[in-house]
């Protein structure tokens, strides 16, 4: 009944930009807190980034000035503006959203189904 849909992946070379979007739809009652999440070959999966409903957000010390973290409320999307995007920036980016459906329910944790980035020259 709820769906992500991530979008925004691709190939970059060093120091380009890249923009993510998730974009959350179905039987949603409210949103709260959205973030996106990476992988990379071998590793576990982390956070790179969080945002909560009031606005404040979180950032891995690792993308710290380099990505922005963002939302609009009116669209149920999330979105991970990336800068300055180096080799070990590669990984699979997973959106997370912290959704309820029924206002009697506590949040649930949608995942997207991910997107790729590499960066590689």
């Amino acid at each position: 009944q709820v769906q992500l849909v991530e979008s925004g992946g691709g190939l970059v070379q060093p120091g380009g930009s890249l923009r993510l979007s998730c974009a959350a739809s179905g039987s949603i009652f409210s949103i709260y807190a959205m973030g996106w999440y990476r992988q990379a070959p071998g590793k576990q999966r982390e956070l790179v980034a969080g945002i909560r409903s009031g606005g404040s957000t979180d950032y891995a010390d690792s993308v710290k000035g380099r990505f922005t973290i963002s939302r609009d409320n009116g669209k149920n999307t999330v979105y991970l503006q990336m800068n300055s995007l180096k080799p070990e920036d590669t990984a699979v980016y997973y959106c997370n959203v912290g959704i309820v459906v029924l206002p009697t329910e506590d949040p649930f944790d949608y995942w997207g189904q991910g997107t790729q980035v590499t960066v590689s020259s």
